[in-house]
């Protein structure tokens, strides 16, 4: 004879059926904004897992970028495409990158963060090139606008860019005279390299070769900063994960931190040197002064280190740096 065994229904699970309602309720409603929000999304070209599109992406991002937008931007002249987990915004018409950078600048206005170039350039908190939106960087960028990059300081060089300009023909004319050859984008890119030298750093920047050094370390970052390194673009565990293949360019980057961070230091020390022994600066010499005697003036009104100087003029060499790889392609 068969016997029927009953089992008392737990309490508890009296409670399930309405938790697991109000679950599948909750995803639901999760599942939804998802959609809507990928609906709002730029149009994107066909990724893979885990690299994005970073397999669209050819020797020349600019060409790779320009075609892949002229095939899936039909609209607003904006595309999103992953590299590796990274989203980026592709802005390719006049309106959207008004949009971008007028009407929501200042949603766009911080870079994204570089591990490479945290280790070039003092970390993220002293680093004005890459700083985050934010009061460190509107104070920096008020003291570059309001004692660096004025129109009287900048006129105030003229006669600093007519001597380079002479130092330039001199040397073409005594290699016309020899019937030697020139390599003129190597002199323009030195004249380039010696003229923002000499503002950022002062006259005597020629001394025990400072000049070629700082060229030398300009080149060294351009090629860091644009190289391919994997945390740029798998961030998070997944760069940790992968980190043995990322140590080899941190390790050079390090290094070339240490030669700029001793050449910054020298320079900065000849000129607090040259501060003090001439502590009554007549008109002339104050209307001469180069970065590094503005900023060593406005440091305590400004709330600015050490570090926070050598950052600033690191960004004002990169850039210079800029044009210098740009002359020479």
């Amino acid at each position: 004879m068969a016997a029927h065994l009953t089992i008392p229904l737990a309490p508890w699970l009296l409670l399930f059926v309405p938790l697991l309602l109000l679950l599948l309720r909750v995803v639901s409603r999760g599942t939804d904004k998802s959609r809507r929000q990928l609906k709002r999304l730029p149009a994107s070209p066909r990724g893979l897992p885990v690299i994005g599109h970073l397999h669209l992406i050819g020797d020349l991002p600019h060409v790779s970028l320009r075609d892949l937008a002229a095939k899936h931007d039909h609209t607003n002249g904006l595309m999103l495409v992953r590299l590796g987990t990274v989203p980026n915004l592709i802005v390719s018409t006049p309106h959207a990158a008004q949009a971008v950078l007028r009407t929501h600048d200042h949603i766009f206005a911080s870079r994204p963060p570089s591990t490479i170039v945290d280790d070039l350039q003092y970390g993220p908190s002293s680093n004005f090139g890459a700083a985050p939106y934010g009061e460190h960087w509107r104070q920096v960028r008020k003291l570059v606008t309001t004692h660096l990059l004025t129109t009287k300081k900048v006129n105030s060089y003229h006669l600093a860019r007519q001597e380079e300009v002479c130092l330039v023909m001199a040397k073409l004319r005594n290699a016309a005279a020899v019937g030697m050859e020139v390599d003129i984008s190597e002199m323009v890119n030195t004249f380039t390299n010696d003229v923002v030298c000499r503002a950022v750093s002062g006259k005597f920047f020629r001394v025990e070769g400072r000049n070629k050094l700082f060229r030398e370390l300009i080149e060294v970052n351009s090629v860091l900063s644009a190289g391919f390194c994997l945390e740029n673009y798998f961030p998070g565990r997944l760069a940790m994960l992968l980190g043995m293949f990322t140590r080899f360019m941190r390790n050079k980057a390090a290094v070339a931190h240490k030669r700029w961070d001793e050449l910054l230091e020298n320079i900065i020390c000849d000129h607090e040197r040259r501060r003090f022994k001439h502590s009554a600066e007549s008109a002339e010499q104050e209307q001469s002064a180069d970065f590094i005697d503005v900023m060593l003036s406005v440091q305590e009104g400004y709330g600015i280190t050490r570090d926070n100087i050598k950052a600033i003029l690191m960004v004002r060499h990169i850039r210079c740096g800029n044009q210098y790889i740009s002359f020479g392609t």
